[in-house]
């Protein structure tokens, strides 16, 4: 099973930690504005940085996002069109 990355889940789980944006954007040295963009899909985090924002609120990386899962057929369809 493959999956594609969905919808940034950043702002729950900021929620669930009692932590707004700008306490993030302080505990890491981030300007407000790439957290913000994080928070509102409009850019997706690096590798490191989805690692770096999730050990700062202590979950895994894995709940930063929604996953989606894509079956085999549709991943090769997709990657189809990209050729």
């Amino acid at each position: 099973m493959s999956f594609r990355v969905g919808r940034c889940l950043l702002a729950e789980r900021l929620r669930e930690a009692k932590m707004t944006q700008q306490e993030l954007c302080e505990k890491l040295d981030m300007p407000p504005s790439q957290v913000s963009d994080w928070v509102n899909d409009v850019k997706r985090m690096s590798l490191g940085n989805a690692k770096t924002v999730a050990h700062a609120l202590r979950i895994h990386i894995d709940d930063l996002y929604e996953w989606i899962p894509v079956k085999p057929t549709e991943r090769k369809r997709a990657r189809r069109r990209k050729e």
